[in-house]
């Protein structure tokens, strides 16, 4: 599954297709002319279109309307937070660890919410613990997981060790959901709160429940807006969009087609 994620990550990379495109028109030239310029201008057609924020900005606004978080999460004297064990943090808002390699410093990265938003929460209620799930991620290995990142950010934010239970070898969300479940002294069963990122909540909810977890969701790190003005335009950002939401929608399909949500 680790290995198909990471395929899917380049599938999803809108100028991997705009790349495939020029370079088919290349080959065309030679003995269909007319076909490689059709296609040599389809793709530079589709980069300049790749560029307007509008489109890529609905699709993940399609994924963050989907759960917003329950009323009573803004209010915390709430009575219903005392109904909660604790908050299950995903990994994704840190750098990998060769980022930090030479200078030690934890390096959060633009899903940063995932990690303050526990800390603040851990401060107003003082029976929650927290359960940080997140492995590594990258292809090659350098013996630290993102937990031992996460250890350091949260400990170093005044939050207690004895409240706090990591997960360190999940590269994926389903075994996010299946290895934070053994962990001991985890009872699954029990409510939960699940903090991931807005636009991620739907996959990531889907897969806890389906693996048995009693989570509510709490989604941070939103992406989008109620609209985006259409005059919007920025190659370098909406590229990225596109390939965050298109990649999220696939996983999410892929997770629903072999029963893991």
């Amino acid at each position: 599954m680790f290995l198909a994620s990471k395929l899917l990550s380049f599938a999803t990379q809108p100028l991997a297709w705009v790349a495939l495109l020029f370079a088919v028109a290349l080959l065309c030239m030679s003995r269909k002319r007319a076909l490689g310029l059709g296609l040599g201008w389809t793709a530079l057609a589709l980069l300049v279109l790749l560029g307007w924020r509008p489109i890529p900005d609905a699709l993940l606004r399609q994924l963050e309307v989907q759960y917003p978080p329950p009323a009573w999460t803004t209010m915390p004297e709430a009575p219903e937070w005392q109904h909660y064990t604790g908050i299950v943090v995903l990994g994704g808002a840190l750098e990998p660890a060769w980022v930090r390699a030479g200078n030690g410093q934890v390096a959060l990265n633009e899903g940063a919410e995932r990690m303050t938003v526990p800390v603040v929460l851990m401060r107003q209620h003082p029976q929650l613990r927290l359960l940080f799930t997140g492995g590594e991620g990258d292809w090659h290995t350098t013996g630290e997981p993102e937990a031992v990142q996460a250890s350091e950010f949260f400990e170093s934010l005044g939050v207690p060790a004895q409240r706090m239970q990591f997960e360190s070898a999940a590269r994926t969300t389903y075994e996010n959901a299946v290895l934070s479940a053994v962990l001991p002294g985890v009872d699954k069963t029990r409510p939960w709160l699940l903090v991931t990122s807005a636009w991620h909540m739907p996959r990531a909810l889907a897969t806890f429940r389906a693996a048995g977890w009693n989570v509510t969701p709490y989604p941070v790190d939103y992406r989008t807006g109620t609209h985006t003005p259409w005059t919007e335009y920025s190659m370098a950002k909406s590229l990225w969009r596109w390939q965050l939401a298109l990649h999220e929608w696939a996983g999410l399909l892929a997770y629903r087609a072999v029963g893991r949500a």
